[in-house]
């Protein structure tokens, strides 16, 4: 009984979306998240306006695909 319980909460979990993957490149990662993932509370680095604020914040997800990170600024893939 007590696997069934572990099992289910692991089932719903990731049925949920709440399970976080690593992406080979930004087109891949993209699909899933048009804006890109970064870190809670990191901001763009762009010159012009506006910034890129739409992106998902996960910072799990964020580590887990951090070297698709071109400019350093803690979102993986941002577009505008």
């Amino acid at each position: 009984m007590r696997r069934f319980g572990l099992a289910a909460m692991l089932l719903s979990a990731t049925t949920l979306g709440l399970t976080s993957c690593e992406f080979k490149t930004c087109t891949q990662l993209n699909k899933s998240y048009p804006h890109g993932v970064g870190k809670p509370g990191a901001v763009d680095r762009t010159s012009g306006t506006p910034r890129v604020t739409t992106f998902h914040r996960d910072a799990n997800l964020y580590k887990l695909n951090a070297r698709l990170d071109r400019d350093k600024d803690n979102i993986a893939c941002e577009k505008r």
